[in-house]
């Protein structure tokens, strides 16, 4: 691992972090390169970045927690604790469906910005009086934005509190971790700014705007250089705006991987944890148009956006730019990277530098 990080950080990286925990073990635990794409300021053990979608892990967990302490039922209407939620025949809606992405709320009707994010209740006011755009758990489609507003709204309709304070004292202070939604004022200065990939020209000519991978994509259509504005870093973006870097992530997400309890903290019970491999989905996705089987909050293996971790028992999920967390049951294994330099692409799949990460850990087992 320390081998390819280094070879990584000659060529292709700016700056990164990567670690990983063997059986509660931090094993590896490696950061370097500069924050900034003038390669200036270096990057420090306390470096944190936006890692995207790598952010629905925790959203995911602050949901488990609360299913743990009996709050909230994943079998329940997500109308049981949001009345409105009900409108336009969304009553049937489960928690479950939120959580696996099947819910057919994968984006807001236009016109909606990524700035109107930012207003929590606004964002998801719209969501509850939409109507849904497939059947509620027929199939699963990429709520890219939307998962973290809809599963925000159930933590402070069943909590009282926002997402973010939620993880911040639910989650990252009970298992000492250095992960946040947002960014806090204070913690500005040793924020590694997004290094944006490459412009690509999209040929749109046979993209149907009726369509449901169109209309999740545009709504709202997203834009990589928010990330390093304030009103990103202020926000609470439940599905993208996580900041943390690997040895975060690994603190706080191998809760999972080791059954429920971490760093001498029991955050949820095995049963609760055996919920995250239930199977939600299984087949083509009807966003990013791949093969993925989905679980309580997690993507599980085999999966065709993420062919690098064997199949077991694993959950994972990466984010835009080529993060990702890894947790393996079956190896008793976490992994995390999370780089400023944004690769070329939307999915995994095509993360060079992720896979080679990975391949990197495998191989060492």
């Amino acid at each position: 691992m320390r081998d390819e990080f280094a070879r990584l950080l000659d060529t292709d990286e700016v700056g990164a972090s990567v670690a990983v925990d063997l059986d509660g073990e931090t094993v590896v635990d490696l950061w370097g390169g500069h924050r900034d794409e003038g390669r200036t300021t270096p990057w420090t053990r306390d470096t944190i970045v936006s890692v995207f979608s790598s952010s629905k892990p925790v959203t995911a967990l602050a949901i488990l927690v609360l299913v743990d302490r009996g709050l909230l039922d994943l079998d329940a209407p997500v109308a049981a604790y949001w009345p409105e939620f009900a409108a336009a025949g969304k009553e049937g809606v489960l928690v479950r469906h939120l959580m696996g992405h099947t819910s057919g709320l994968s984006g807001w009707e236009q016109p909606v910005t990524m700035e109107d994010l930012y207003d929590h209740e606004s964002a998801v006011a719209r969501l509850a009086a939409q109507t849904p755009w497939w059947t509620p758990g027929s199939a699963a489609g990429y709520h890219a934005l939307t998962q973290g507003h809809l599963l925000g709204e159930l933590v402070r309709r069943v909590d009282g509190r926002t997402l973010g304070r939620f993880i911040a004292d639910e989650l990252a202070t009970p298992l000492k971790a250095d992960v946040q939604l947002g960014v806090r004022r204070e913690d500005d200065d040793r924020v590694a700014p997004v290094v944006l990939p490459p412009a690509i020209e999209l040929d749109t000519s046979g993209i149907d705007p009726a369509g449901i991978p169109f209309r999740t994509m545009t709504g709202p259509l997203p834009r990589a250089e928010l990330a390093n504005t304030e009103g990103w870093r202020r926000a609470e973006v439940g599905a993208a705006n996580v900041h943390t870097n690997a040895r975060g992530l690994v603190d706080l997400m191998r809760v999972i991987t080791l059954g429920g309890a971490a760093g001498g903290e029991r955050l949820l019970s095995e049963a609760t944890v055996d919920r995250v491999f239930e199977v939600q989905a299984d087949g083509v996705d009807l966003v990013n148009g791949v093969h993925v089987r989905w679980g309580t909050g997690f993507g599980l293996t085999p999966n065709d956006a993420f062919p690098s971790v064997p199949t077991g028992r694993v959950c994972w999920w990466g984010g835009w730019g080529g993060s990702v967390i890894v947790m393996d049951q079956s190896r008793a294994l976490t992994v995390s990277y999370t780089p400023n330099r944004m690769a070329a692409g939307s999915g995994v799949l095509t993360f060079e530098r992720t896979k080679r990460y990975l391949d990197a850990v495998y191989s060492a087992l």
